[in-house]
């Protein structure tokens, strides 16, 4: 006999955050209608509904801006990170070499490093996709490089005692033990390259066609329209929801059957 539905933990790990959702939402509606707290100071979730069905048209085109940075930048933050993870693993003086410069960028502001990097580089979308690339590689990189390094000992010793070559013990040892922090990089770094691309929309202050949804959020502040503004961020919100889902799905697919962490 078939279990119900409601008795799988898949369906229990959706099923609750939906229902705190739904009653979030409910006394927020009936709350502001209640007090009758002007649009102006805080929209309700009817007033940010509304928005986003009239201006559709504008706000999926400006999602369409932002994810394409935010997915650009993604992709490069993954070749760049493992190809530089690759190169750390194969020697500490290498490592020395670039870990520092990795770190230095990590830990200065993109709005700092944005302005920069817009005036070097005079195609807007491009200068956008390398600000958003710099805040989305770190993960990439320092996770697959602890992943490289984290063999057990024992494995290794086997594999120069059957005089394995680097390449070999690179392919057949480190890059199947270096998976799970891989992916737990990706799913890290999806989300920054979404931050990294609106933190560099903002600081672009880019508009017209190519409007992105940070320039939604900053027109919305100048008009005072704030269910536009929560229209943008709730978008902004779905985007960063669906590429972590995303990347969550790949590393099941890709682990599933063979390392613990996805075997229950």
């Amino acid at each position: 006999m078939t279990k119900p539905l409601i008795q799988y933990p898949q369906v229990q790990r959706a099923l609750w955050p939906l229902l705190v959702l739904w009653v979030l939402l409910i006394v927020w509606e009936a709350g502001f209608r209640q007090f009758a707290v002007p649009v102006y100071l805080a929209p309700k979730p009817s007033d940010i509904a509304l928005t986003l069905y009239s201006q559709h048209s504008a706000l999926f085109a400006s999602l369409l801006v932002t994810l394409k940075v935010t997915l650009l930048a993604f992709l490069l933050a993954v070749a760049i990170g493992t190809l530089v993870a690759f190169l750390c693993v194969q020697s500490r003086v290498i490592e020395s070499c670039l870990m520092p410069w990795a770190i230095l960028f990590q830990v200065t502001p993109v709005v700092a490093i944005a302005p920069l990097v817009i005036i070097w580089i005079h195609n807007t979308t491009l200068a956008l996709v390398v600000c958003a690339m710099l805040v989305a590689v770190f993960p990439i990189l320092t996770n697959t490089t602890l992943g490289l390094r984290s063999v057990s000992p024992g494995l290794l010793n086997l594999f120069h005692i059957n005089q394995a070559s680097r390449w070999q013990v690179l392919m057949r040892l480190r890059v199947p033990n270096a998976m799970p922090y891989f992916f737990s990089g990706l799913r890290i770094s999806c989300g920054l390259a979404l931050i990294g691309a609106v933190v560099a929309e903002f600081v672009a202050g880019t508009g017209g066609t190519g409007a992105g949804l940070a320039w939604q959020i900053l027109q919305a502040g100048f008009q005072l329209n704030l269910p536009l503004m929560f229209a943008a961020l709730f978008l902004i919100t779905c985007t960063g929801l669906a590429l972590w889902a995303l990347m969550s799905l790949l590393t099941r697919w890709c682990l599933r059957g063979w390392h613990d962490s996805e075997l229950a």
